[in-house]
C-alpha cells in the first residue's frame, strides 16, 4: 500500500488507543493490546550482512567486505536475500507466537557512516570512507532489502545520524565539532541519498552530539535537516540508551523527563532503551503534549501498517526452508571472491598445485570462525575457515600442516607455557613446507563495538594500524625462514602491512568474509577463482600522520584530502588478468542540465577472463572550495573475456561538477575539470602499484 493509505490506516488505529497506550508504543520493545488485536512488536532487528542474533541466517561478508566488491547491483540482490530470510524467520516465529527481540521485520541496518579514520573499531559496518561509494551502495542494499512490492519487504534503517565514527570509549559524552563545508560534503550525502534516492523508511540517530546537540535530540538534525530539508517520511530511533545520555553523560538536560522532551521535540519517534517509559510523566508536566505522541505513534504503525503486519501480504507464504539454502550460500561465496583484495603478488599467486607438495597454514585466524563472522552476524549451520577451505583445495597429493603460531593478541596461547608458546611450531611448519600461508589480523573482540576486550582496554577501537605484537613476532618468524610466505589478513580496517609488503611473496585482504569465506580464500590462493576486490579505505603506511582521532575535520583524511603518499590507495586491487581502460571519450556536450555521459573501452590483454571494476575520479581545477585530490564519481564492476575489448557506457551524476563551500552550500563553481578512468585512482600510488592506464578527459563549462 502506499505510504498515504498506511498513515490513513495507522490513524484510524492509534485513535482507539488511550494515551497511555500510545505512549506505550514508543519503546522498542511495544507491547501489545489486546483489545484492539495489536500483537506485541519489537522493533530492534540487525541485518548488517545476513539477518543476525536470531539464529541460523546465511552469513555474508562484512559490510566492509561487501563494499569491495565495488557492484551495487550484487548487493541489492544479497539485500533481497537477506529481506527473504527475514520473512521466513518472521512467519516461522510469529506462527510460534514468538515476537521476542530480533525476530521482527525492522532491520536497523544499513550502517551509512564514513570511516574517517581507520582506528575507528566500527568502521567494518559500513562501505568504507567515500560518500559517493557510501551512498550508491546505501542506496542498492535499501532498495533491495525494502522491495517495489505493494508491500515493504522489510524495513531498512540508516544510522548513525549524523557525523559519527568514534571513538567508542568516549560516544557517549563526545562532541563532534564539524564544519558546514565537511558535513554537507562528507558526513550527510550518504544519508541523503538513502532518504531521496531509496526512500529508506527509518533513520537511527547517533550516541553523540553533533556541535553541541546530542544527535537523538538534535533540531539541526532531525527536523531541519531530515525532515523539512530532505522531505523524510518515515520514523526516527533512537540509539539504544542515548536518550539515557542526555543527562547521564552529555549533561544538557537534569533528568529522564527533561530527555523525552529534548527527543520528541526533535521528532525522535522511538527509543531503543529505557527513557520513554518517561513519556506520561513527562505529559504529566507539561514538558510534552499528546500530539507529539500521537504524531511518533502514528509514524510508527505506519511503518507496520507497510509492511503488512495487520492485513497479510504477498510474503506471508516465504517457506522456512529458504533460510541458509544452497543459492543463497553460493552467493555468499560469491561476495566472498568478489570482496577479496590482492594487495601484492610477485608472481607466487596462484598456487601451481603440481609443483607443491606441501603447504604449512599458521596463524591465530586461520582455524578461526570468529574471523570469519565480524559481528552483528547470525548463525550459520556451516563454516568452512581459511584453513579448512585450504585442505579442501588442495586435493589428495598436497599436504597440509597447520599451526596456530600464536594467540590472537596475547603473548601465549597456553596460561603456563613460555612466551611465544606456538612460534616454534609455526617455523617448524614453514621449515618443512614448500610455502607458507600466514593468516593473521583481527576480529571482533578486537575491533567493534565500544565494550570489546581484546583491545588493551580501547573500548572497540584500535591502539595503532599495527598487527597485535604476538602476530607480527610470528610473522617474522616465518618470514625469517626463507621459505616463501602469503600473508592472508582477515580484519575489517586499514592496518599497517608494511613489514609484509616488503618481505611476504603476496598479500591477501580477505576482511571478514562470511561463514563459508575460508571456501573463497582457498579458491583464490589456488586459482580456482580471481581476486576481484578494491579497497573501500585507504590503507596507510602507519598513524603517525593521521590527525587526532577525536578531530572530525577531514584534512589529511581518506584519500580525497590524504597530504601523503600512502601504502595501499583507496580503490586499489590486483587480480590475476590484465584489462585496462584503453579509451575514454565524452559521447555528449556538457550541460549543466542534464549528467555527463562517457564511453571508455576496456581491453582484456592477458589470456584469463577477468572481472574489473572501471573508476571514474573528477577534480575540479580551479576552485578554491575544490577537494584537495579527487573525487570518486562512477564505478561499474565488468566482466571481459580474454583478448576482447568491450566498450562501456557510464553516466555521472552532474552534481559532481559542484563543490561545497564554507557555508555547506553547493553549487558548481568552476568551468574546467579533469575526469580520470581507469581502474585504480589517477594518484601515482596506485598508478606505480598497479601498472595501468588512466585516460584523462578535459572537461570544459
Amino acid at each position: 500500500m502506499t505510504r498515504e493509505e498506511a498513515r490513513q490506516k495507522a490513524e484510524k488505529l492509534v485513535g482507539q488507543m488511550t494515551i497511555e497506550e500510545r505512549a506505550s508504543q514508543l519503546k522498542f520493545d511495544a507491547p501489545a493490546i489486546e483489545r484492539l488485536g495489536i500483537p506485541t512488536y519489537n522493533w530492534w532487528n540487525e541485518a548488517l550482512h545476513g539477518v543476525a542474533r536470531a539464529g541460523s541466517a546465511t552469513v555474508f561478508p562484512q559490510a566492509i567486505g561487501l563494499a569491495a566488491m565495488f557492484d551495487d547491483e550484487l548487493l541489492g540482490k544479497i539485500a533481497d536475500i537477506i529481506a527473504t530470510e527475514g520473512r521466513a524467520k518472521y512467519n516461522a516465529y510469529s506462527s510460534e507466537d514468538d515476537r521476542d527481540i530480533y525476530k521482527g521485520l525492522t532491520f536497523w541496518s544499513p550502517n551509512v557512516n564514513i570511516f574517517r579514520d581507520p582506528r575507528w573499531g566500527r568502521g567494518h559496518e559500513t562501505y568504507g570512507e567515500d560518500p559517493y561509494l557510501t551512498s550508491r551502495l546505501g542506496v542498492a542494499f535499501v532498495k533491495g532489502l525494502q522491495g517495489d512490492k505493494e508491500t515493504m519487504k522489510a524495513a531498512a534503517c540508516a544510522k548513525h545520524f549524523a557525523v559519527h565514527s568514534g571513538p567508542e570509549a568516549l560516544r557517549h559524552e563526545f562532541d563532534a565539532v564539524v564544519s558546514q563545508k565537511d558535513l554537507y560534503e562528507t558526513y550527510l550525502p550518504a544519508f541523503e541519498a538513502l532518504v531521496k534516492e531509496a526512500g529508506v523508511e527509518s533513520v537511527m540517530g547517533a550516541y553523540n552530539r553533533t556541535n553541541g546537540e546530542p544527535c537523538c535530540g538534535s533540531k539541526t538534525l532531525l527536523k531541519d535537516i531530515l525532515r523539512d530539508d530532505w522531505g523524510f517520511e518515515g520514523h526516527v530511533v533512537s540509539d539504544c540508551w542515548a536518550i539515557r545520555d542526555f543527562y547521564q553523560n552529555h549533561n544538557v538536560v537534569p533528568g529522564p523527563k527533561e530527555a523525552v522532551k529534548m527527543a520528541m521535540d526533535a521528532g525522535c519517534d522511538l527509543n531503543c532503551g529505557c527513557t520513554y517509559a518517561y513519556v506520561s510523566a513527562a505529559l504529566k508536566s507539561g514538558l510534552i503534549t499528546q500530539e507529539q505522541i500521537t504524531q511518533a505513534c502514528i509514524r510508527l504503525f505506519t511503518t507496520r501498517f507497510m509492511l503488512g503486519l495487520f492485513g497479510g501480504s504477498e510474503f506471508d507464504d516465504i517457506p522456512y526452508e529458504v533460510v541458509e539454502c544452497k543459492a543463497h550460500q553460493s552467493l555468499a561465496v560469491e561476495a566472498a571472491v568478489k570482496g577479496t583484495v590482492l594487495l601484492k603478488n610477485d608472481g607466487m599467486l596462484p598456487l601451481n598445485r603440481e609443483n607443491i607438495k606441501t603447504v604449512g597454514v599458521v596463524g591465530p585466524n586461520a582455524n578461526s570462525r570468529a574471523a570469519l563472522a565480524g559481528n552483528y552476524h547470525g548463525t550459520s549451520s556451516r563454516y568452512i575457515t581459511v584453513l579448512e577451505g585450504i585442505q579442501d583445495a588442495a586435493g589428495e597429493d598436497i599436504r597440509v600442516l597447520y599451526s596456530e603460531g600464536a594467540h590472537l593478541y596475547k603473548d601465549k596461547v597456553e596460561n603456563l607455557a613460555w612466551k611465544d608458546d606456538r612460534i616454534s611450531e609455526a617455523v617448524i611448519v614453514a621449515k618443512h613446507s614448500d610455502l607458507t600461508i600466514a593468516v593473521l589480523g583481527l576480529d571482533e573482540t578486537m575491533e567493534g563495538e565500544e565494550a570489546d576486550d581484546g583491545n588493551v582496554g580501547e573500548a572497540g577501537d584500535k591502539v595503532s594500524l599495527g598487527l597485535p605484537e604476538s602476530q607480527q613476532r610470528l610473522l617474522k618468524a616465518v618470514i625469517e625462514t626463507g621459505k616463501p610466505v602469503v600473508v592472508v589478513l582477515m580484519a575489517g580496517s586499514a592496518m599497517d602491512l608494511t613489514y609484509a609488503d616488503t618481505h611476504a611473496r603476496a598479500v591477501v585482504q580477505a576482511w571478514y568474509p562470511g561463514a563459508l569465506g575460508g571456501r573463497a580464500v582457498a579458491d583464490i590462493l589456488f586459482g580456482d577463482a580471481a581476486p576481484g576486490g578494491k579497497l573501500p579505505v585507504t590503507f596507510y603506511y602507519d598513524s603517525a600522520d593521521l590527525p587526532e582521532f577525536t578531530d572530525y575535520s577531514m584534512k589529511n583524511r581518506t584519500y580525497r584530502y590524504v597530504e601523503k603518499e600512502v601504502l595501499y590507495p583507496f580503490g586499489f586491487g590486483l587480480t590475476y588478468g590484465k584489462a585496462q581502460v584503453v579509451e575514454a571519450y565524452l559521447t555528449q556536450d556538457i550541460s549543466l542540465d542534464s549528467d555527463i555521459q562517457i564511453c571508455c573501452i576496456l581491453e582484456n590483454q592477458g589470456s584469463r577472463d577477468v572481472e574489473e571494476v572501471v573508476q571514474v575520479y573528477i577534480r575540479d581545477l580551479e576552485s578554491k572550495y575544490a577537494v584537495r585530490n579527487h573525487s570518486l564519481c562512477a564505478f561499474k564492476r565488468v566482466t571481459v573475456k580474454a583478448g576482447e575489448k568491450q566498450p562501456l557506457y557510464m553516466s555521472i551524476d552532474r552534481k559532481a561538477l559542484m563543490i561545497v563551500d564554507d557555508a555547506g552550500q553547493r553549487y558548481v563553481d568552476s568551468k574546467k575539470f579533469m575526469l580520470y578512468v581507469g581502474t585504480s585512482q589517477p594518484d601515482e600510488r596506485s598508478r606505480a602499484l598497479s601498472d595501468a592506464n588512466v585516460i584523462e578527459i578535459p572537461v570544459d563549462l
